[in-house]
């Protein structure tokens, strides 16, 4: 077996993109890359009689049509396999009562006290869940610039931007912030308990971005049977709890106990426009002035 490491979603696409095809026989992507590999035709359709390990996921998981990008022309592309929502975490001697609404970032009470996930395409996705947009993910004009006035009035509020969970966990820590918007939901959760926080985690009202990581087949897979029996392998048992065990990462197999079964978890989505998102919250981060905008 040959197993590639690939750090970032940009690098993998630029994997499967060289030479005559795809150099691997399966791979594990988020739903929004799926979905953009589904389109460019790397991907083989997965016969999921050859999967029937998935008959041990939980109802959520074994609904493919309620979660985009894994079926095309009636054919299932990708099986899901571990995930985490974006939900808040929050300190409990601060906050004692779980916060319900993601707008609880902007309450007064903790300024100075927010910490803040350092990405324009999942902080305008999130704000627009507390602003109560249907589609987070394609915005319009309008609905980008009451989000962006909206973010400029985060900053009041912020201790901090990060970008990775071992950065929040000691910047929680040490700074005492009161509330994070947990970007690594659950996997953040686990590493500041094991070093002594007494933090929750919530699932807002709004509802909580959340990625899901899949497996799929690429259509120059050497061995589609073997490399349907790996898909098949990991979601055994033994193998999905590894997930929660080793890395604080919620399988599809169990129940999250962070969240209710029914908490409202919204699966990213490629949005509109990336790179003005991006463009934008750099001059957000920066500290532009709201009339610039």
């Amino acid at each position: 077996m040959e197993v590639t490491l690939i750090d970032s979603d940009e690098s993998l696409h630029d994997r499967m993109q060289a030479g005559a095809g795809p150099q691997f026989d399966v791979f594990a992507a988020n739903t929004a890359e799926i979905e953009r590999y589904s389109r460019e035709n790397l991907l083989a359709p997965l016969d999921l009689a050859s999967i029937p390990n998935t008959k041990r996921q939980l109802p959520r998981f074994r609904d493919l049509a309620s979660i985009g990008g894994l079926i095309r022309d009636g054919n299932v592309y990708a099986i899901p396999f571990t995930y985490s929502s974006m939900g808040l975490i929050y300190d409990r001697k601060q906050i004692p009562v779980a916060p319900r609404s993601m707008n609880e970032l902007w309450n007064p009470r903790y300024r100075g006290k927010v910490l803040d996930f350092n990405s324009g395409q999942h902080n305008y996705s999130f704000a627009a869940l507390a602003l109560g947009y249907a589609d987070p993910f394609q915005l319009n004009a309008s609905q980008m610039r009451t989000i962006t006035r909206k973010l400029i009035d985060l900053r009041r509020n912020l201790l901090a931007y990060y970008t990775l969970p071992e950065e929040a966990a000691a910047v929680f820590i040490e700074h005492k912030a009161a509330l994070m918007f947990g970007n690594y939901g659950t996997q953040q959760v686990a590493m500041l308990r094991r070093a002594g926080a007494d933090v929750g985690y919530v699932i807002p009202d709004e509802g909580a971005l959340a990625w899901l990581d899949c497996w799929a087949m690429t259509k120059s897979a050497a061995n589609q049977p073997l490399a349907l029996a790996w898909i098949n392998y990991m979601l055994e048992p033994h193998v999905s709890e590894q997930l929660t065990q080793r890395q604080g990462l919620a399988n599809t197999l169990n129940a999250d106990p962070e969240s209710s079964e029914h908490a409202h978890i919204v699966w990213i989505e490629p949005v509109e426009d990336g790179r003005r998102r991006e463009a934008l919250w750099s001059r957000i981060v920066s500290g532009d002035r709201p009339e610039r905008f």
